[in-house]
């Protein structure tokens, strides 16, 4: 643990599951010698005052963006915008801004469109989460071996990036450095997608007349249980996520229903050669994440079981 913290002071708004992790990750590796926190709601100000895992809770964003060196907004991204007009005459020259959203370019119009120039503005997206939510939901291992895409603006200056390079790297995290657009159609395929399919599936069950709800929670199996456990993520923030990258996750799932197409022409032809090579092909993406360190092969993906009582 370095003995000098590398932010004086870090502002965290919004305490959900990824602000509650930076703040208890922060804390643990003493990366700011003070952490303010605010939210919007009441409840959840008072509920991070009773965790006692910031310094300070205060009841306005320009509140706790004053003498910040880091300030990082861990909100919906169709919060980012108004906030960042909110704050911005509050912020000390020199902090860096950044945020945590998922998607990037869109938060980079809105958010700069507002920020002085005397603040490093750097986007940020942690690829870590879970489908819960809430201040008590953070936990500070999150970031452990996930990957931050850190996306600034052209001529941002070096130091600030290295800066927060620094502060992710310390919290756990593989950083990765990239444009805006093309993360967002990174994102757009291995997280955005995946999330709309797991809402789409979910709620298909939800409305068959033929196979009644009890049964549907019953019988599930492991591939439907991980359909629901995405599709349990904060609603509030999916809806901003494919309201704002639209042109990606449209492009992909254009993609996407092509392929589906050619899967359906395949089972209708009982052309199972297709489709093992298909399965194959899909199979090998798995193993190359778990080869990689981004989940587990180990059974049930890794998930502590309860044991049942003697």
């Amino acid at each position: 643990m370095s003995t000098e913290p590398l932010f004086k002071r870090l502002a965290l708004i919004g305490f959900g599951l990824i602000g509650g992790s930076i703040a208890r990750a922060a804390r643990a590796q003493g990366l700011a010698g003070e952490i303010v926190a605010t939210a919007r709601s009441p409840a959840t100000r008072a509920r991070v005052q009773e965790l006692g895992i910031v310094d300070r809770v205060v009841a306005t964003n320009a509140e706790a963006v004053k003498d910040a060196d880091l300030v990082i907004l861990s909100i919906p991204v169709g919060a980012c915008g108004p906030v960042a007009e909110e704050i911005a005459q509050h912020l000390k020259p020199g902090a860096i801004v950044s945020d945590v959203g998922s998607v990037k370019g869109m938060v980079l119009r809105d958010m700069a469109a507002h920020l002085p120039k005397t603040v490093h503005f750097i986007p940020a997206h942690p690829v870590a989460g879970t489908e819960h939510s809430g201040p008590d939901s953070g936990f500070a291992e999150l970031f452990i071996n996930r990957w931050c895409i850190l996306t600034p603006p052209e001529g941002t200056n070096p130091a600030a990036v290295e800066t927060l390079r620094a502060f992710w790297a310390a919290l756990g995290a593989k950083v990765e450095i990239m444009t805006p657009d093309h993360h967002d159609l990174v994102l757009a395929i291995t997280s955005h997608l995946p999330h709309l399919i797991a809402y789409t599936i979910v709620g298909t069950a939800d409305e068959l007349e033929e196979v009644t709800s009890s049964e549907v929670i019953k019988f599930s199996a492991g591939g439907f249980r991980d359909f629901t456990r995405i599709a349990a993520s904060d609603p509030t923030m999916w809806r901003d996520v494919f309201l704002n990258n639209k042109e990606a996750v449209l492009e992909m799932l254009g993609t996407f229903n092509e392929d589906l197409s050619k899967l359906t022409r395949a089972i209708r032809r009982n052309d199972g050669e297709a489709l093992f090579e298909h399965f194959t092909r899909t199979r090998a993406i798995r193993r190359g994440i778990v080869e990689i360190g981004q989940d587990s092969a180990a059974a049930d993906f890794g998930r502590p079981v309860a044991k049942k009582a003697e």
